[in-house]
């Protein structure tokens, strides 16, 4: 029995997505400033990568 391929995406790039989804979604704006990083935390779980997504 072949076990089906588990595609995993990173962390980081799941955030970065969710950020970029926010700009479509005009939560955001293009270009300007993104909410404090522990707001943004919240508003994503609260997930302690953003240094990571920063670089």
């Amino acid at each position: 029995m072949a076990l089906p391929v588990v595609k995993t995406e990173r962390l980081y790039r799941q955030i970065a997505n969710a950020i970029m989804a926010g700009i479509k979604r005009g939560e955001f704006i293009a270009g300007g400033m993104l909410p404090p990083e522990r707001e943004l935390a919240k508003q994503l779980g609260g997930q302690p990568v953003f240094k990571c997504v920063k670089r």
